[in-house]
């Protein structure tokens, strides 16, 4: 009987469940979207019960597929990282909504503690500056501001976990992280790969609240039945990666100097650095890759950038513009180029390489010449633009200058802006054969935990290039190009007093 490797990819937008075969290949797929919650401006957050719903709904509809839950020999978790979620450890309610990643509430308590040291003041210890995207000050915000959570914090009665760490917790009992998770929290020493207790003590975190840190890929724990009847009962949850880092794993960058780009709700390029961590000095964030059992940690240099896909879900949810996502790319052709202009979307502040939470979006260069098409235009190529800008600041930090950019997500079936991303990088742009790299490098950690995979060279040979793009157009084109974005961005900054 076939034995399959399940993978719960818990997203920024949906929750899914996707079985792969030894060969990487997707035998089946479950997904289900949740609410997105906008309180105030700048404030994002999801319900982590109905996650949670969701998360065993596609579990139950994707094994059906197979028909036999016992050729599942082990559950890997990925998930979007830096949201955070509180709860109660007896009764496994939430105190709050979890805070999204996307969410700069908390951008008074890192002013705050920017004041002394500014705001790379904990990079040596974290590799990341003081910014709202991260875990930490989001839950001195919910401590702070959720009438009683301190108390019950201070005297051990909460939790809090990344969503990996909620998802784990409900299906197993267990209270852990992986290190790339921990390493989005600004709570983590990248040396030690432990809880920094300088930086609990600044924000005010009690320690009892925070989950043990784990390799990649281990057993954590096994499903059990107590709080629902899982078809996968029993079976080992033995992988866990930030999402980011899974795609990294997932496109097989095992070699110091590979580098992925996945296009999602956001953009995130990462570049395997090996097994020392590079601190950036052109606002990258230095970051754990994975960790694999016993072997040592590979670090990696990352360019975070909060909207990319999410914008286009914008034109269709906020603006009517498009039916579905997927209509922005007839909709961007039925045009030759921008019309001169350019969309930043600032929504969230602007992260790599700028980490401006003063920056709110703009479109510059409107004429009345300029129609929805030039919109749809200036939408994906502000996509190709900010991966750019990361790209430049790898290579200034890394020394490696990208030969190819092997390319993930959802956004990567949009020709358009796949041949645009080529031309403005100037190198080849490569989609793999299986485009769920995400999910696929939770499989392959949880895989590896149970020997379903022997090593990386088995992971290696399972990767194929499905299509790729090479750069079409003049350096001098480019570059002029490039040079207008860079001055649209400067028009988004301190927006916010």
């Amino acid at each position: 009987m076939p034995k399959y490797v399940a993978a719960l990819d818990q997203g920024t937008t949906s929750t899914r469940c996707i079985l792969f075969d030894h060969s990487g290949k997707v035998v089946a797929v479950a997904q289900k979207e949740h609410q997105q919650i906008y309180p105030k401006p700048g404030w994002v957050e999801h319900d982590p019960l109905e996650i949670w719903r969701n998360t065993q709904e596609v579990v139950s509809r994707a094994v059906e597929t197979i028909k036999s839950p016992s050729s599942v020999v082990s559950i890997g978790i990925t998930n979007q990282r830096e949201t955070t979620v509180v709860w109660e450890r007896e009764t496994g309610r939430p105190v709050y909504n979890a805070i999204v990643w996307q969410d700069t509430r908390t951008d008074g308590i890192c002013n705050e503690l920017a004041k002394d040291g500014g705001q790379n003041r904990f990079q040596t210890k974290t590799g990341l500056p003081l910014a709202t995207y991260f875990s930490g000050p989001k839950i001195k915000w919910i401590l702070d501001n959720v009438p009683g959570a301190r108390q019950k914090a201070e005297s051990g009665e909460l939790l809090f976990g990344n969503m990996d760490t909620w998802v784990i917790w409900n299906l197993t009992g267990v209270h852990v992280t992986d290190v790339t998770n921990a390493s989005r929290t600004l709570l983590m020493d990248l040396q030690t790969l432990e809880w920094d207790e300088e930086i609990l003590g600044l924000l005010g975190i009690p320690r009892s609240m925070l989950p043990k840190i784990c390799s990649s890929s281990e057993i954590y724990g096994h499903v059990v039945g107590a709080t629902h009847e899982s078809p996968l009962r029993g079976i080992p949850v033995c992988g866990d990666l930030g999402d980011q880092q899974a795609a990294l794993f997932g496109q097989t960058c095992y070699n110091p100097g590979e580098a992925k780009n996945t296009y999602g709700t956001g953009c995130f390029m990462l570049l395997n650095t090996g097994e020392k961590p590079v601190l950036s000095k052109n606002g990258l964030l230095t970051t754990l890759g994975y960790k694999i059992g016993n072997q040592p940690a590979v670090y990696a240099l990352e360019g975070s950038i909060a909207i990319t896909g999410a914008l286009v879900q914008w034109l269709r949810d906020n603006l009517g513009m498009i039916e579905k996502s997927s209509d922005v790319e007839a909709l961007a052709r039925s045009v030759d180029d921008a019309g001169g202009i350019y969309f930043v979307p600032a929504f969230s502040g602007l992260f790599a390489p700028y980490w401006r939470s003063d920056a709110r979006g703009v479109i510059v260069g409107m004429t009345r010449y300029v129609n929805k098409g030039h919109i749809a235009r200036a939408t994906l190529e502000a996509t190709a633009y900010q991966t750019r800008e990361v790209l430049d600041a790898m290579e200034k930090d890394s020394g490696v200058k990208l030969t190819a950019l092997k390319v993930d997500g959802g956004m990567v079936f949009n020709e358009l802006l796949m041949q645009f991303q080529a031309d403005l990088l100037g190198v080849p742009v490569i989609r793999p054969k299986v485009a769920e790299t995400t999910a696929l490098g939770a499989a392959y950690a949880a895989g590896l935990a149970v020997g379903f995979w022997k090593n990386y060279n088995e992971l290696r040979l399972n990767w194929g290039k499905d299509k790729e793009w090479g750069p079409s157009m003049p350096a001098e084109k480019r570059d002029q190009l490039y040079a207008g974005w860079k001055k649209a961005v400067t028009r988004t900054f301190n927006w916010i007093e």
